[in-house]
């Protein structure tokens, strides 16, 4: 192909901006929106790059990083010129979103950096305290309809914008079913994963009370916590004050190593009080683990009970316990709920997932700017 056939090519694909947390961050946000631009690397239709919510402050700024209070101000003299710079070259902006304080301080300045040059914007909101925070923020409702366009990972989170009259349309998240591959176990042992952070929404210690209940019926049982966070020395404490044997705290784990803790487990736990679609769900389904959870925000969107997990009430330890002795006295509900999981995946594969976004891009590709809306 010679040069001019190179330059028509490159003018005909769509140029992304993907503003999100780089793998510095390390979350579901991180994670999703690498395994995007993985995805979009070298595809015909799509030219994307990061712009990081994160980014490293140059020179002196560099240095403040370290300190709690000077981080976010760092970090902010150091975002806008990003955005500022990389915005104004892209055809449609993609905008991953939390909730609360973070909302403001990475999604809204993209929004208004990208309202400036007059670029479409489509903001990818994946909390699943959005009730709560579209509640208290009439920022955040003003900024959401003000968007071209509102993706959401979960039916729940369509519902929730819903009752805030704020339109949305679903596009899952991604699930490498190459990386996560499936493995038979029959029957199941009692090797019992958690992929959730040490903070309190998640409710880890609903998930060390569960493995309490399950290790005096199984003492072999053993249970692995892959994460961190503020509540990481209470787990710990927790563990021992409740004498639990067989409990790895295996702290936190690059993504790319993550497939292996699923291989080697049986069963998939998680106990969270608040959840929107939680990708580790998905990466159970797909590794071949058997999947308790609690009925938390948007898990039953994606694990009806009885057909791919068992779904338990928030908080509610000794019912996820005897939901995992269930599991490992039945071999057949086992088997059914794992088999009817790893049929869900296929549209969370790649090639379902690029055709819902390249839409959405064509799309905003020829959308006209939005006017900032007068109320919320």
């Amino acid at each position: 192909m010679d040069c001019s056939s190179t330059r028509q090519f490159e003018v005909k694909r769509i140029h992304v901006a993907i503003v999100a947390p780089s793998i510095g961050i390390l979350g579901g946000q991180a994670v999703q929106a690498r395994r995007l631009l993985a995805r979009w690397n070298d595809d015909p239709a799509v030219r994307a790059w990061l712009v990081p919510i994160n980014p490293i402050p140059p020179g002196p700024l560099r240095h403040l990083v370290r300190i709690k209070y000077l981080r976010t101000l760092a970090t902010q003299l150091a975002y806008w010129p990003l955005l500022l710079r990389e915005l104004r070259r892209a055809d449609v902006v993609h905008v991953f979103s939390a909730s609360y304080f973070s909302f403001l301080l990475a999604p809204l300045p993209a929004v208004l950096v990208a309202k400036l040059f007059g670029k479409p914007v489509v903001m990818n909101y994946r909390s699943g305290e959005a009730p709560d925070h579209l509640q208290r923020s009439a920022i955040a409702r003003w900024t959401l309809k003000w968007v071209e366009r509102n993706a959401v990972p979960s039916a729940f989170l369509n519902g929730v914008f819903a009752s805030f009259g704020i339109t949305s349309e679903v596009i899952p998240n991604i699930v490498d079913m190459d990386r996560f591959a499936f493995r038979r176990r029959e029957p199941l042992a009692p090797r019992i994963l958690s992929t959730r952070n040490f903070e309190s929404h998640y409710n880890v210690a609903c998930t060390l009370r569960a493995f309490h209940i399950v290790q005096m019926h199984r003492p072999d049982a053993s249970l692995t916590l892959v994460g961190s966070g503020s509540q990481g020395d209470q787990l710990r404490a927790l563990a021992e004050q409740l004498g639990l044997r067989h409990v790895t705290f295996a702290g936190r784990v690059a993504p790319d190593d993550m497939w292996q803790y699923y291989a080697d487990a049986d069963i998939y736990l998680q106990t969270p009080d608040l959840d929107n679609m939680p990708t580790s769900i998905l990466e159970a389904f797909a590794s071949g683990c058997a999947v308790v959870s609690t009925e938390a925000g948007g898990v039953p969107a994606i694990v009806t009970d009885g057909r791919h997990g068992l779904l338990v009430p928030c908080g509610d330890h000794t019912r996820a316990a005897t939901a995992i002795l269930r599991l490992l006295d039945d071999p057949a509900l086992a088997r059914h709920l794992i088999d009817t999981a790893l049929d869900s995946c296929d549209k969370y594969q790649w090639s379902a997932v690029r055709a819902q976004w390249l839409a959405l891009y064509e799309d905003l590709s020829r959308a006209r700017p939005i006017p900032a809306p007068s109320t919320v």
